[in-house]
């Protein structure tokens, strides 16, 4: 079993940044690839940003490229979603989501490829 605890949503102004950290205690971690996804009600939860196992490969959403970036420290078992000018259409619950079943996987915007997700955390960029 994998535990995914977000922290850091909230209220932003738009242009503004914020930072979403997805702890994954766990031994392991280092070869798990990681994603972030988003959901607003009524909409079918959509890919975000995806990062492969050592951090070396990422890929963004197009609606997010630029502004929004997925670093991660394997050493402390947490990953990052650093959102930089946020928009009001950046509004929405954010997870993140970790593939344990195949070891040092490439990224994967899919997210039927990921088996453990964790709780949400809610952003609202508004003014």
């Amino acid at each position: 079993q994998v535990q995914l605890v977000e922290l850091g949503g909230g209220l932003v102004q738009p242009g503004g940044p914020l930072r979403l950290p997805c702890a994954a205690p766990g031994r392991t971690f280092s070869s798990y690839r990681m994603g972030w996804f988003r959901q607003v009600p009524g909409k079918d939860r959509e890919f975000v940003a995806t990062i492969n196992w050592s951090g070396t490969v990422t890929h963004n959403a197009d609606s997010v490229k630029g502004r929004f970036t997925i670093p991660r420290d394997n050493a402390k078992n947490t990953a990052f979603l650093q959102m930089n000018n946020l928009k009001p259409e950046d509004t929405a619950v954010y997870y993140c989501a970790a593939d344990t079943s195949r070891k040092f996987g490439a990224p994967s915007r899919a997210n039927s490829q990921y088996d453990y997700w964790g709780q949400g955390t809610q952003v609202t960029v508004s003014s």
